[in-house]
């Protein structure tokens, strides 16, 4: 693969982009690059930590006139959610990201870019590696897993950082300063199996619905996009009332942070139902269509002759699955009454899959109040009583709470202003974003979070702004020069 971004400015910044780009870095195969990064430190002769859990340290003393300031943590994940079309040849385990310039996009041919948050690493390596910008002490810190649960942070040292201001590079709007984010859990239901044989005399069907939009199950949960897997369970039920099917499998779903872009089942009918079974299929096409025209215009149904199957699940099986899909709660759930247009909590089903002995749905409850996550989680718990489950609470992470006064705040509005001559917008993002556990850790820290566009983060549509990547490096550079 040739230098795609060559020519861009900054120069460092876009060609360590390219370079971490050629680099695996799905969340949970992150040894390569956390040994990349730890390499590149060392190359420059930087005080490096490697920890046991693959977050990288690179330390680098302040320059000229700034060796008595105060030092700045500056942080973001090397791990991205990897995620392709569905007709597209990748492996993310050897592949380099295929990127493309479209004018002042960089996009890729048909996977997930990993500006989110790669930019943030390729900013912090041009920063580390510079001979001229002026800066105050800096600890550059790198995590691992931040897409699967934040395990990087969750098991981060506090005692390798002392810097008492630190700046977020992981959000996805230039000039908006984040100031509070939510926390979030992921909420795993398993449900028990009892199969029994197939009658060899029913038509073996893939019902298949795609298309969807999907996208960052906290940054896209409140634009009406569509999930696979609850569409899906709509299509069950309507199958399992007018026809009796029954169902050998069920899968939906890649990342269980990301909205569902499609989900299928293996379903079984009799040979005098197969019109019906179309008839039904086009209904709720048109029933689809029609609910998401706006939103999600290019939803499918599919429906395909399958391969015999010799087990189905057996009725009360079905039934409790068809329940669990139809009542376990998606999108949003509650609206912040202090920021408006905030979305205070909210639930993601983000995968579904049939294993021999149980089906496990795996759901990301996000909410910046404690005590409505808990109760998301809680109804979620009660469905499973009623049907026979199992639910299960992985990762929980912490909010991140606004703090009425920041003096990096200040000195980011200040500098935005004397940039672009108008106000930095302060707000609140319903996504996880690290700090929560940060600030747990490193107590006393003034903390901030900033970064370029970046659109459809956890889609293959992904892209990230050159001009703004530009304009916030500037900017992020300016501030870094204020704080002496």
């Amino acid at each position: 693969m040739g230098d795609r971004l060559a020519g861009i400015q900054p120069e460092a910044v876009f060609r360590n982009f390219e370079a971490i780009s050629r680099i695996p870095r799905e969340s949970g195969n992150e040894q390569q690059i956390s040994n990349y990064l730890t390499q590149f430190g060392k190359n420059l002769g930087l005080e490096v930590i490697q920890e046991e859990s693959g977050n990288v340290i690179i330390k680098k003393p302040g320059t000229k006139r700034y060796e008595q300031a105060p030092t700045v943590i500056l942080q973001g994940h090397m791990d991205m959610v990897c995620v392709k079309k569905e007709d597209y040849p990748f492996d993310f385990a050897k592949d380099p990201i295929p990127l493309v310039v479209d004018g002042d996009l960089i996009k890729t041919e048909g996977t997930t870019l990993g500006a989110d948050n790669g930019i943030a690493v390729a900013m912090m390596m041009a920063i580390l590696e510079s001979d001229e910008l002026e800066h105050p002490p800096l600890e550059c810190l790198f995590t691992v897993s931040e897409e699967t649960g934040m395990d990087g942070v969750l098991h981060l040292h506090p005692e390798h950082l002392k810097g008492k201001i630190l700046i977020n590079l992981d959000s996805e709007e230039e000039g908006v300063m984040l100031a509070s984010c939510a926390g979030g859990v992921n909420n795993v239901v398993h449900i028990p199996i009892d199969w029994q044989d197939s009658n060899g005399m029913k038509q073996v069907y893939t019902l298949t619905i795609k298309g969807l939009r999907g996208g960052h199950s906290g940054i896209e949960i409140d634009k009406n996009r569509a999930s696979a897997i609850k569409l899906l369970g709509r299509v069950l039920k309507a199958l399992d009332q007018r026809l009796n099917i029954q169902i050998a499998a069920v899968n939906g779903g890649e990342k269980m942070n990301a909205i569902p872009k499609m989900a299928s089942a293996t379903i079984l009918v009799d040979e005098g139902e197969v019109k019906e079974l179309e008839k039904i299929v086009d209904q709720y096409q048109n029933i689809f269509h029609k609910e998401f025209e706006a939103s999600d215009p290019n939803i499918q149904i599919q429906l395909n002759k399958g391969e015999k199957v010799e087990k189905v699940f057996k009725n009360t099986t079905k039934k409790h699955l068809i329940h669990a899909l139809r009542l376990l709660p998606f999108g949003v759930q509650t609206m912040s009454a202090n920021i408006q247009g905030l979305v205070e909590s909210s639930n993601n089903i983000g995968t579904l899959e049939t294993k021999e002995e149980e089906i496990i749905l795996s759901s990301a409850v996000r909410s910046s109040v404690k005590s409505l996550k808990d109760e998301i989680n809680d109804r979620i718990g009660s469905i499973c009583e009623l049907i026979g489950a199992k639910m299960e609470l992985v990762s929980d992470y912490p909010a991140w709470e606004y703090e009425p006064n920041s003096r990096i705040r200040e000195i980011m509005n200040e500098v935005y202003k004397e940039l672009n001559h108008k106000e930095m917008k302060v707000d609140a993002i319903h996504a996880g974003l690290e700090c929560g556990f940060l600030k747990e850790k490193l107590g006393d820290v003034d903390m901030v979070s900033i970064g370029p566009n970046i659109y459809n983060a956890h889609t293959p549509e992904e892209s990230l702004s050159i001009s703004s990547t530009q304009r916030v490096f500037a900017f992020l550079t300016e501030v870094l020069k204020r704080i002496k």
